[in-house]
């Protein structure tokens, strides 16, 4: 059954005068801190002239280092990589390259329908009051596009430009211990978007045949959010290989098994068939950036402190159950 939902003429005129109000590409987010990390939202309120938006491109200021996109359920992720205009301090190494472009692709999102897309990354090297362009090129197909890129002059609103580029202010730290990290909403609820955070030692484990499973974890996800990850580390002690078949969870519709890598400068998500090899002796080490579940349908989103089941099957061993602990932001 299909439902229909007609709006008084009052009611749509309020619609279109709050669609109005963000119809330009913007962040939710308005500011960051200074040398901090910023789960930067990027909000699409509209397509190309009423058309379908099928990728969106973003490209990373000099300032905002280390990137990390949030994937989407239907588009396709790629990071390009290059080079920075200088030399950057990161967890005591210095950065001279990474992630300069993200580009969400292949996916279909209605004029009539607002999403968000989502990069998490640090500011560094970037003065208080200073308004951090990011250039938005908004495709609709192949022969439709918008392109959010114009920076204004000095002393120019940018509520007067046709296509302004979404900005983050950069403002000042402050004495708050956990001023570096700037979210919308609620910062629990904002977990999945953290750097590779890391399982901390009580991780559920469980064994199976010659298979040991340890460390594992899920992220704690956005209110809405139908997508998740989980991670989990499988060692094979034994003399014969194995593999992770199927994964399966009451929390989600479906468990896929997905893999980031990174090809040509361009980082790219897949979905991996046919499961994934434990070789004998080996290990197989689920981590961000590499080999990862991904949970498709959440019933409801992942919040910090909750346990997600799972039930992994593999092709020898057979089927184990586990209680992955979900994972808020800067957990170790």
């Amino acid at each position: 059954m299909k439902s229909i939902i007609l709006l008084s003429s009052a009611a749509f005129a309020l619609a279109v005068a709050s669609t109005s109000a963000f119809a330009h590409a913007s962040f939710a987010n308005k500011d960051a801190k200074a040398e901090g990390y910023v789960v930067a939202t990027l909000q699409v309120p509209h397509g190309c002239d009423g058309r379908a938006t099928t990728d969106v491109f973003v490209k990373l200021p000099e300032g905002f280092i280390a990137a990390k996109p949030k994937p989407k359920a239907g588009w396709k992720l790629e990071v390009i990589a290059g080079k920075y205009q200088k030399s950057y301090e990161n967890h005591g190494s210095q950065l001279t390259e990474g992630p300069v472009e993200v580009r969400w692709t292949g996916g279909d999102l209605p004029d009539a329908f607002y999403d968000t897309f989502v990069i998490y990354g640090k500011v560094t090297g970037v003065a208080p009051g200073t308004k951090l362009p990011f250039a938005v090129t908004q495709l609709c197909g192949a022969d439709a596009k918008v392109a959010w890129d114009e920076i204004p002059a000095a002393g120019v609103d940018a509520h007067s430009l046709k296509h302004p580029a979404p900005t983050l202010t950069i403002v000042a730290a402050g004495d708050d211990p956990h001023a570096g990290m700037v979210m919308a909403g609620n910062s629990h609820d904002h977990a999945a978007m953290m750097e590779a955070t890391q399982p901390p030692a009580d991780s559920s484990t469980a064994n199976v045949g010659a298979l040991k499973l340890s460390a594992g974890f899920v992220k704690a996800m956005l209110p809405g959010q139908p997508v998740g990850g989980g991670y989990v580390t499988i060692d094979n002690t034994g003399a014969a290989d194995d593999k992770l078949v199927s994964v399966s969870s009451s929390d989600a519709d479906k468990v896929e098994m997905h893999e980031m890598s990174m090809t040509n400068n361009i980082m790219k998500m897949r979905k991996v068939d046919g499961g994934l090899d434990v070789k004998a002796g080996g290990r197989l080490e689920m981590q961000p950036g590499g080999y990862h579940l991904m949970f498709m349908g959440v019933k409801k989103p992942f919040a910090a402190g909750e346990k997600v089941p799972v039930t992994l099957t593999f092709e020898k061993a057979g089927k184990v159950e586990m209680l992955l602990p979900v994972l808020a932001a800067g957990s170790k």
